[in-house]
């Protein structure tokens, strides 16, 4: 009877290839597991903040359902004179046309927020190229403008998603301060969900018909005001060229005037 000594370090190479070629044999998000696990990942990621040294942020609304606090968010708005961001869905858009175009006429800007408020990242290509351009349609038609910016529905997100938009030239954006007024909350736990996280750079989130969105938002926009703090669209916030995304999100300039 023979007997054989397998060096540890022969071991440990024999389990490393096995692992890779584990890993090879698994997708995340569309790509090979091990891209992931050797930090050799190419995953795109939408802008969820921008660093800046100007006290700036970017306030937006999400709308996919209901509308009867719409045209009381852009009095106030417009009374603390401040710019937004609305991303609207295309149910929404066939459902309030002239809603749509007050939105536009006042000034603040429109993105889209899909068609049908689906999880894109369980769509094909196709099916994310056929949402995205229905819902853009809808708004040139209204408004005569071609949204920029896209808000994934859930936030959800893959390179897949983010490829299709960029072909699109839509710039996908996520946020950085959730108010978490979906969740019904009072006017001051919303209030502070935003002021006690808000910097400069912030994206912060909030929906068109959440409970109390209306009785928080002079709160909000009195109180970054007095911190100094200008309060605008995201296609205002956000560098238009020259820049970078790190792996967090955080959009960059790469122009050194910025």
């Amino acid at each position: 009877m023979r007997f054989f000594v397998i060096k540890s370090r022969t071991i440990k190479i024999v389990l490393g290839v096995i692992l890779a070629m584990v890993l090879l044999a698994i997708n995340i998000d569309g790509q090979a597991s091990a891209q992931v696990f050797f930090n050799k990942t190419s995953r795109k990621v939408p802008i969820y903040e921008v660093e800046t040294s100007d006290k700036k942020v970017a306030i937006s609304f999400d709308a996919s359902w209901g509308a009867d606090k719409t045209t009381a968010i852009m009095d106030v708005l417009n009374k603390y004179e401040v710019n937004a961001t609305f991303f609207l869905v295309g149910m929404w858009v066939d459902k309030y046309p002239d809603l749509v175009k007050e939105i536009d006429s006042r000034g603040f800007e429109i993105g889209t927020h899909s068609n049908t408020h689906p999880d894109l990242t369980k769509l094909d290509s196709n099916s994310i190229k056929l949402e995205l351009e229905t819902s853009i349609k809808k708004i040139q038609d209204l408004t005569n403008k071609t949204p920029k910016l896209f808000r994934a529905p859930f936030g959800a997100y893959n390179n897949t998603l983010i490829e299709e938009a960029e072909k699109l030239n839509l710039t996908t954006i996520q946020w950085s301060v959730d108010s978490l007024d979906w969740k019904g909350i009072e006017a001051e736990e919303l209030s502070k969900n935003i002021l006690t996280k808000v910097k400069n750079g912030s994206i912060i989130l909030c929906h068109n018909n959440s409970d109390h969105i209306v009785d928080a938002l002079p709160t909000i926009l009195k109180c970054l005001k007095e911190q100094g703090y200008t309060v605008t669209s995201v296609g205002d916030l956000i560098y238009q060229d020259n820049y970078t995304i790190d792996a967090n999100g955080i959009q960059k300039s790469t122009n050194s005037s910025n």
